[in-house]
């Protein structure tokens, strides 16, 4: 294995999924939950984001083009999402409505926070370009540190104290509306400029 090629396709992916942006928004999605509910939500958002990313490494455009769908249409989606969680979470009073079953783990965790368009993108592109084993080596070492990271996110919590870990996730409740916005803004601008793919 080239590994000047395995660390280019590695660092591409490591910048797409932007992992201390990730890190405060697990908090803020698992707050309130155990530690036992909170590893699960973990297990599920990263199983949930290696078969989206495998799905892409081996299906590729072809599977994009049988179903209509572009890496925009995943923005805007992914984008109305994110801000319809948000204002769900900003009107709620009380949190303890999210509950580890109904699934936060695969959606928004996994899709579109951690495979999300510009991780997708990146697959695509590299599966293309450094073929099909460096894309899928780099995405799964990616996806090993991203677990070392959210696994060690309630280190975070317990320096951070109480106040801190609350004042923390409606901050970041905030700025993950404004990442649902910009997503979806991008998606449609791409939409209305005809660029099937986010560059």
């Amino acid at each position: 294995m080239n590994i000047g090629i395995f660390f280019k396709v590695f660092i591409a992916l490591f910048v797409a999924i932007d992992f201390f942006g990730i890190l405060p928004l697990f908090l803020s999605l698992t707050e309130g939950m155990s530690p036992g509910q909170r590893n699960k939500t973990l297990v599920e958002s990263v199983l949930t984001a290696l078969f989206v990313g495998l799905l892409f490494i081996v299906l590729g455009r072809s599977f994009l083009s049988f179903l209509g769908i572009t890496i925009p249409d995943f923005q805007v989606a992914g984008g109305i999402l994110l801000v319809t969680l948000s204002l769900a979470d900003l009107l709620q009073r009380e949190k303890t409505r999210r509950k580890p079953e109904e699934g936060i783990g695969a959606v928004p965790l996994g899709v579109p926070l951690i495979a999300g368009p510009a991780v997708i993108t990146t697959l695509l592109v590299f599966t293309d370009t450094a073929g099909p084993v460096f894309a899928t080596v780099a995405y799964l070492v990616n996806l090993a540190f991203l677990i070392v990271i959210l696994y060690n996110s309630k280190l975070i919590v317990k320096f951070l104290g109480p106040a801190g870990s609350m004042a923390l996730s409606k901050i970041m409740i905030i700025v993950m509306t404004a990442i649902g916005v910009v997503m979806a803004r991008q998606g449609i601008a791409a939409i209305i400029g005809g660029r099937g793919v986010m560059r």
